[in-house]
């Protein structure tokens, strides 16, 4: 699954069961550690027939399932997961035996249903049959509708869609709704004969009914977890290619969409042969679809259901009216990650969430490595950086927890997919991959995937794994990175260089943002691997390990300590090394000059160091860097800008320091996109567009407000790449015309893409006026179900107080347009970029009204409010300080 997290914009096999006799242990591995899991441990399934009627108008379905299940010990009672469904009848039947009724137990609380015969169930093999109704949801829980404008007529219609990842096959039938209790499903459905089904698995057979209905009945799936069983309904149509032998691949989408989805497809495509290879297992379907969903939330973006993924339209087609080079970046590396997904998390699946991270870390890192075969060009190992940044955001801070983390609830499940499962475990898994070397770590990878296959596993197993295929040592490194939370801090204490050779004293501690005493009395101790350069020739490899090492190293400078930026950890330098590195910046390799960046801004924020010799590197980049890199440092001098609004003029004075260095660049790449150039180029001119646009860039602005000028005598004037970047910045600055125009334009489109986009446009503006109107539309039907919420978190950009205090004030409301499982962190993260200290009262009194294992957001953006009040005239001060200092 991809996420959308708020509060990161923000700164052993275990089979089947066997015998009886080892089921709870082979079926929970984390029992022994007191893990709590939902279900008793006395029956495990193996296969379920599951036949549904939606009533798509009515918002309803009706539905019927039989589980063929095991029972391993003698029982009072079976309970199966069960949640917003009325069940109307149930029996069950022993194999070989007469069927007996039982009676039938909800539970809303635990969200399970118990099923009682007269008697004690004694072991054996039984079929659970019942007949039940349940509810279609209006977000993306269990079974859910997205209304959409037919991309012809204009016509709103509506497309059926399935979402159960993390605990919400339980909305769609009675199950063992945990990923240990894998089995086979058969599913049918009654729908209308008009339209497109699509499952799992290719249509086996369809039979017409009366009154303008058929039954589609789809093929048997594999041995697989709940959470990936997918039902899609709609005016879809199907564009296909053989992706290998016996395997075709497939976009589906709305009617009208045509070659939109051409190049997700031949994204797609190639994906199956190259993951079968480097996982060493052959993509066991004979389909894969990816699924346009016409709609959106404010959880995640896509889902990786096996053979049917769902990706939100906005991510997934290419419509040349819209689609920005950033767009079409993210279709490529979206469509990576849930496909990866089909092996890692699919065929092997971890035994139970508090090992997420084997699904989601490791379809993060892959879809780097994917992208980066197909793509080098658009240099993708680049954004690892970025990623392993965002993760230390959130684990810096005393609030943060270990990528393996134990999980309990709901609530928790949901809450661990964030930065910590995802990009700190790709930052991980990239460093432990640099530890074991490509090969050996492949090697690894392909044993794990065959030993394991169709089944479920826990950390150690990965780790078993690569060391026995040649990385003696690794199990000692990956335990400490995923089981202690935080981040370790290498410091050089001193260095020496005598006749060309480099001496370095290091000594690891722990970085921290909000506890830094506690850490520098007693800091946690990580075995860290370290690639250290010195500019030429080959890095030196060792690992830090015990506290203190020295390192030599060929070479007299500039010094790196993390070279490559593989390993997960802050590199805190010596004030000459420093000065050394900022001369030698515009040489580094791109990836070192990003990291250094990173990390020395991140030290200085949090106190270890001052603000001037972070500056000092950021200011050295040259405006001929890599567009990868330039983007990177011309975002940080625009948040810096930004933060500077109290004092105008010192922004003014920044503005003339970063015109000075990037107008030159956007002025040779142009405000017109050119034919046949370089992604990079084009996403690097959108982003400066973006952020003159954001600082009022005089000649910027105005070429803004030109194009948006001819809109009133051509709507499709600004068709292109560029369109959403020239709108947004209209939108910032938009006048109550400008934001009727907008509002016009969002009812008149065709294009759910494109509706979406203007819609949640009409909360960006800095006119608080506008921004409260924008508010006020989202509360009614007219932006759409799955629209409003994006135009309320569009309005606490620049509106986060006024938001967070609307947002209180309507909750009800607020939350019915939003995932059920990202509603608390939705309201938190309205706050987030608040700078009125009242706001930590106000989420603290917002925390007592939610359950306390659903809190951790709030948490987290209470700790980050926290640290901004303390550090943000510091970094005010730091930088007009610098800027004096320079004279610039």
């Amino acid at each position: 699954m991809r996420t959308i997290s708020l509060v990161s914009a923000l700164a052993l096999s275990v089979a089947t069961v066997a015998a009886p006799a080892t089921a709870q242990a082979q079926l929970n591995p984390s029992a022994a550690a007191g893990v709590h899991t939902d279900l008793p441990r006395v029956a495990h399934p193996s296969h379920y027939t599951i036949a549904i009627t939606p009533d798509a108008k009515a918002l309803t379905f009706t539905g019927t399932s039989s589980v063929d299940l095991e029972v391993t010990e003698a029982t009072p009672a079976l309970t199966l997961h069960a949640l917003d469904l009325k069940i109307a009848n149930a029996t069950l039947t022993p194999e070989g035996g007469a069927t007996m009724p039982v009676t039938v137990t909800m539970d809303e609380k635990s969200q399970t249903a118990t099923f009682t015969a007269a008697a004690p169930l004694k072991p054996g093999k039984y079929r659970l049959d019942t007949s039940y109704s349940g509810i279609i949801n209006t977000q993306a829980n269990g079974l859910f509708a997205l209304d959409y404008p037919d991309k012809v007529t204009g016509k709103d219609v509506r497309g059926l869609f399935t979402q159960f990842e993390a605990p919400d096959a339980r909305r769609f039938a009675p199950m063992f709704d945990e990923p240990i209790y894998k089995a086979t499903f058969d599913l049918s459905a009654v729908v209308p004969a008009t339209q497109m089904a699509v499952s799992n698995m290719p249509i086996a057979k369809e039979e017409p009914l009366a009154g303008g209905m058929k039954r589609v009945t789809f093929g048997t799936s594999p041995k697989m977890s709940s959470y990936l069983l997918f039902f899609g309904l709609g005016d879809w149509e199907r564009l296909t290619k053989e992706a290998m032998p016996g395997v075709q691949a497939g976009i589906v989408a709305p009617k009208g969409s045509g070659e939109q989805a051409r190049f997700a497809l031949d994204e797609l495509a190639p994906l199956i042969p190259y993951y079968s290879e480097y996982f060493g297992q052959p993509y066991p379907l004979p389909k894969i679809d990816n699924v346009a969903a016409p709609g959106q939330s404010q959880f995640f973006s896509a889902m990786e259901n096996w053979g049917a993924i769902l990706t939100f339209e906005r991510i997934l087609l290419n419509d040349p009216a819209i689609t920005s080079a950033a767009a079409r970046q993210n279709i490529v590396t979206t469509q990576a990650h849930e496909v990866a997904h089909q092996w890692f998390g699919n065929l092997v699946t971890m035994a139970w969430w508090e090992d997420l991270w084997l699904n989601e870390g490791f379809a993060s890192w892959m879809e780097t490595k994917a992208t980066a075969h197909f793509h080098p060009d658009w240099f993708p190992l680049l954004e690892r950086v970025n990623g392993r940044d965002a993760a230390m955001g959130l684990d810096g801070f005393k609030t943060t927890h270990p990528i393996v983390q134990e999980i309990k609830t709901v609530d928790e499940t949901n809450q661990a997919f964030d930065a910590i499962t995802y990009q700190k475990g790709e930052a991980v898994i990239s460093m432990l991959e640099a530890f074991a070397g490509e090969n050996v770590w492949r090697d690894g990878l392909r044993a794990y995937m065959r030993d394991h296959k169709f089944g479920n596993t826990r950390s150690k197993d990965l780790w078993q794994a690569i060391e026995k295929a040649g990385a003696p040592g690794l199990t000692a490194i990956a335990t400490d990175f995923t089981t202690k939370p935080g981040i370790p801090l290498v410091k050089v204490t001193g260095m020496t260089c005598k006749k060309g050779i480099a001496t370095l004293n290091l000594e690891q501690s722990e970085f921290s943002v909000d506890r830094k005493d506690e850490v520098a009395a007693k800091p946690q101790q990580w075995r860290v691997p370290l690639i250290v350069s010195a500019g030429s020739g080959e890095p030196v490899r060792t690992i830090l390990d015990g506290g203190k090492a020295t390192v030599t190293v060929n070479g007299c400078g500039p010094i790196v300590i993390n070279a490559g930026q593989l390993g997960y950890y802050r590199s805190l330098y010596t004030p000459q090394m420093l000065t050394s590195l900022k001369k030698a910046m515009p040489t580094l390799q791109p990836v070192d000059q990003m990291g250094l960046i990173a990390d020395n801004l991140a030290l200085s924020a949090s106190g270890y160091q001052p603000y001037g010799p972070s500056f000092d590197l950021l200011a050295a980049i040259p405006g001929n860097a890599n567009p990868v890199v330039l983007s990177n440092a011309f975002n940080d001098f625009v948040g810096a800008w930004r933060v500077l609004d109290k004092d105008p003029a010192a922004q003014k004075k920044l503005y003339g320091k970063v015109a000075s260095t990037y107008k030159p660049r956007l002025m040779a790449l142009g405000f017109e996109p050119k034919a046949g150039e370089p992604l990079r180029d084009a996403d690097l001119r959108s982003t400066l567009i973006a952020g003159f646009g954001t600082m009022g860039d005089a000649d910027v602005v105005a070429e803004a407000r030109r194009r948006f000028a001819m809109l009133a005598s051509n709507p499709k004037a600004l068709d292109g790449p560029l369109k959403t970047t020239w709108l947004n910045i209209v939108a910032r600055n938009a006048t109550k015309a400008d934001w009727d125009a907008i509002k016009g334009l969002a009812a008149a489109s065709n294009s759910a893409v494109e509706r979406q986009f203007l819609y949640t446009l009409l909360g960006r503006p800095a006119d608080a006026s506008l921004a409260k109107a924008a508010r006020d539309l989202a509360l009614t039907d007219a932006p759409g179900k799955t629209t409003s919420a994006a135009m309320i978190v569009a309005s606490a950009g620049l509106h986060p107080d006024e938001t967070y205090d609307f947002a209180l004030a309507n909750r009800a409301r607020i939350e019915s347009l939003v995932d059920a499982q990202s509603r608390v962190t939705f309201i938190a993260g309205l706050g987030s970029q608040s700078n009125d200290p009242a706001m930590i009262e106000k989420l603290k009194a917002f925390k007592a009204t939610v359950p306390a294992e659903a809190s951790r957001p709030v948490d987290r953006v209470i700790g980050v409010l926290t640290e901004k009040a303390r550090t943000r005239p510091l970094f005010v001060k730091g930088l007009t300080d610098w800027q004096n200092a320079k004279g610039k």
